[in-house]
């Protein structure tokens, strides 16, 4: 009984521990997807089928910013940190936008996934489905980085790998990732070029071959309400380099290398 009710305390203590503190300020953060992270109306059948609305995903920055699903680059406010999460084809202004946000520090995480495994979510050739492979070629081109797509041997597709940035030994999960086969002298990569920070202009950018890590099985706990036992610091990651407020006391350590 009493290591049943000390279990139980410890528990209660690590929920409380990894919850966001009260009091706290949130900074804006903008998202630009292609991915299926938000409901945006219409298919109300299909909504309701999935169940709700948000994506883990998105819950979980929701505790660390003031999150803004944005349709435009042109939304995006000076100083305002930036989340590119595989968007669908952008003309050449948001080409040209996003390249010019880099004139501002400011930070700027994009996740171009050169093979995406995200299911669906509507029927095959439906525009509104999230792209295939990487759509920002022609930005990469002019930034000097070139994102080839993963691997294959005989079992198939590249599966899931993990990373470590080098960010308070920090884990990530990436699942049939690229790798950035071409890369300019500002650029410093990490797990066999499947992620770079480059400095670009006066901003801080941090490249991902790899857009999987925002669904929730490579990261979220299998445990409800036990945030603790996640698979891995994906999500953590992302609000600690895009300035996130919020955050836990503590993070898992043994999940670190």
């Amino acid at each position: 009984m009493v290591a049943m009710l000390w279990y139980g305390a410890g528990q209660l203590l690590l929920a409380y521990a990894y919850a966001p503190q009260a009091g706290q300020t949130f900074p804006r953060l903008a998202v630009l997807t292609g991915l299926p992270l938000r409901w945006g109306g219409g298919d109300v059948a299909a909504m309701l089928a999935s169940g709700p609305a948000d994506a883990p995903a998105v819950t979980e920055l929701a505790h660390r910013f003031d999150l803004r699903l944005i349709d435009s680059l042109m939304q995006v406010e000076d100083d305002e940190p930036l989340l590119v999460a595989h968007p669908r084809a952008l003309p050449p202004a948001e080409m040209v936008r996003l390249d010019g946000l880099t004139v501002r520090p400011r930070t700027i995480v994009v996740l171009a996934d050169a093979l995406s495994s995200w299911e669906p979510p509507h029927p095959l050739g439906d525009p509104r489905n999230p792209p295939v492979t990487s759509l920002l070629t022609p930005l990469f081109d002019h930034w000097g980085i070139a994102l080839a797509a993963p691997g294959r041997d005989a079992s198939g597709w590249e599966g899931d790998v993990d990373v470590f940035p080098g960010l308070a030994g920090q884990k990530l999960r990436l699942h049939s990732a690229g790798r950035f086969t071409r890369l300019p002298a500002n650029c410093q990569s990490y797990g066999d070029r499947r992620i770079a920070r480059c400095v670009i202009g006066r901003a801080t950018v941090w490249l991902v071959g790899d857009a999987d890590l925002l669904h929730e099985s490579l990261w979220r706990s299998p445990v409800p309400r036990a945030p603790w036992l996640r698979r891995s610091d994906n999500l953590a990651w992302l609000g600690d380099i895009l300035r996130g407020a919020g955050a836990p006391l503590f993070d898992p350590i043994w999940l670190r290398p």
